[in-house]
């Protein structure tokens, strides 16, 4: 389905501006479809140069003279307050000029053009209304107002207010006063009309409070009747609690400016969004709508505080574990047998890097973690630990990403683990490279970074989309495995003396390789394989999957 930017760039002359000008009205128009009971559909002149089926089938030329060759409808709205007129989708759909009459009228006349018979043609009676939109002195489409007269009847008060309403909208739109310049555009959770309606006069008395409306004031802790009062005055005592109050709360809920603000008093929140009608040049009124948003506003409160406690826990969890590394290390100095204090400084090492994992969660809002800050940090701990005779600087290429904690925990321990082998075993007392290279795979779009790394190979694809996008098979591994899901592939490569002849790692009997692969097969359900780099050296690939589903979890 082809977006509102896409259809006005392939077919109309319209400019950047007047594009921001359209979204702004189409993300606050919901308002309009509800006031009119009315479904909304929004078109714009095609450009002079686009050509038009002909009532043959044949092709025929625009007509010259830069007259509108015909229209293309970019946004559809349908209305919550009634029964929609077109229930199918009429976005892209493009006719010629003379097969919307209305439209042409309200286009070239710059005017609302209500009057016309309703028409028959789906089956049921339907009254057309177009509303030129305009921005400035430019003209950059028309609204098509259709209105489903099936389930007419007399209008109570309240929808005669809706009506009135919508009335006072339309006339803003065709003279370019809404959406209001400059305002920011509406947010999903703004109050709708159904939430509670009050119209203000000019002075900024309520003419009309919607049921809706007067029960959100009366949990607020008014209980006689709306109409009549000075909204703004009213608002204000109910929320004076002894604090200097926003001096903009009485001037918004009067109606003289545009801006939501929220309210609260007797235990219950309140958000409210005003809008001032100016119509032929002179303020109207304002149209106030409501929302009771009590139970959001504590659940929000409710995150926000268990958000903080998760943060907090991470914190005191990282202290705890840099005071078991520090008596670790005092244990070590104290130690005269130099295996015993080997065994402690792998100790300290492994509770660090889990140390940095909780530092990293306890300054994040959720669960998730752009590892490569920790993958950096564990490398530099890494060199930082070798030898001088050794003096090998890590390096990383690629990305990790962001990877949920329950994966950065276990896959920072193991890195600290082959990173620490590596400097021990391959590059002891010798020169040399060491490099963690990382890639993800599977993802919706294109991979997260853009270093070849030669672990997998390159997809056979002639552009940026993932071989399932392309139709493709992920190119195997090393075993002849293929990718599957999202996955992210680690490779740590030195090049030092190279793996033992008889090298197998589930037979050998050191600590730190039996704990890299419980972690990555046992708790990650990733694979782990050790081979000879070409040139000389160890490569160990990781290749760990990203989607829950794929993972076994920790063992219990």
């Amino acid at each position: 389905m082809p977006t509102l930017s896409d259809l006005v760039r392939d077919h109309t002359d319209l400019t950047d501006s007047d594009v921001e000008w359209l979204h702004a009205l189409v993300s606050d128009w919901q308002l309009l479809a509800d006031l009119s009971f009315a479904d909304l559909l929004l078109w714009v002149p095609l450009r002079s140069a686009d050509t038009l089926p002909a009532e043959s089938g044949r092709r025929r030329p625009a007509p010259d003279g830069g007259a509108v060759p015909g229209w293309v409808a970019i946004a559809q709205m349908r209305p919550t307050t009634g029964p929609t007129a077109y229930p199918e989708d009429l976005v892209g759909k493009v006719v010629r000029t003379g097969r919307r009459g209305l439209i042409d009228v309200a286009w070239r006349e710059k005017r609302i053009v209500r009057e016309g018979d309703p028409e028959w043609g789906s089956g049921i009676p339907v009254r057309e209304e177009s509303i030129p939109v305009r921005r400035g002195a430019k003209l950059l489409g028309v609204i098509q107002r259709s209105t489903n007269l099936s389930s007419a009847r007399t209008p109570s008060r309240l929808e005669l207010t809706y009506l009135q309403s919508a009335s006072d909208l339309a006339q803003m739109i065709s003279e370019g006063r809404f959406p209001v310049p400059g305002e920011e555009p509406n947010m999903v959770r703004s109050p709708r009309v159904g939430d509670g309606l009050i119209r203000l006069d000019r002075g900024g008395r309520v003419g009309y409070a919607s049921p809706n409306a007067q029960s959100a004031y009366r949990r607020l802790g008014f209980a006689g009747d709306l109409v009549g009062e000075l909204l703004g005055a009213v608002t204000g005592e109910l929320c004076d609690t002894g604090e200097p109050m926003e001096e903009a709360l009485t001037t918004v809920l009067s109606g003289k400016a545009p801006r939501e603000v929220e309210v609260e008093a007797a235990g219950s929140v309140m958000q409210l969004r005003t809008i001032p009608l100016v119509v032929g040049g002179a303020r109207i009124g304002a149209i106030v709508l409501c929302r009771d948003v009590t139970e959001l506003r504590w659940r929000d409160r409710e995150l926000m505080t268990k958000d903080a406690t998760i943060r907090e826990i991470h914190h005191r969890v990282k202290n705890n574990l840099q005071t078991v590394a520090a008596l670790l290390r005092l244990q070590a100095r104290r130690l005269r047998i130099p295996e015993g204090r080997a065994a402690l400084d792998e100790a300290v090492r492994r509770v660090g890097s889990i140390a940095i994992v909780h530092e990293t969660l306890s300054l994040t809002p959720d669960e998730l973690i752009d590892f490569d800050d920790i993958a950096d940090r564990v490398i530099t701990m890494a060199g930082e630990v070798s030898t001088p005779e050794t003096r090998v600087v890590p390096k990383r290429t690629g990305t990790f990403g962001v990877l949920p904690a329950e994966v950065a925990t276990p896959l920072a321990m193991a890195l600290t683990e082959l990173l620490q082998n590596a400097l021990e075993h391959g590059l002891a007392n010798r020169f040399g490279t060491l490099e963690v290279a990382a890639r993800r795979y599977g993802e919706p779009g294109k991979v997260l970074n853009t270093t070849d790394i030669a672990v997998w190979g390159d997809w056979p694809s002639k552009d940026d989309r993932t071989p399932q996008e392309a139709g493709e098979e992920p190119p195997a591994g090393p075993s002849g495995r293929a990718a599957q899901g999202r996955r992210l592939v680690v490779v740590v490569s030195d090049d030092g003396v190279g793996l033992p002849e008889d090298f197998d790692v589930e037979s050998s009997n050191s600590l730190g390789l039996q704990i890299v692969r419980t972690l990555i097969v046992g708790e990650l359900g990733g694979r782990l394989d050790f081979r000879r780099r070409p040139g000389g050296g160890t490569e160990v690939e990781v290749d760990v999957p990203l989607d829950q589903g794929q993972r076994p979890g920790p063992p219990r």
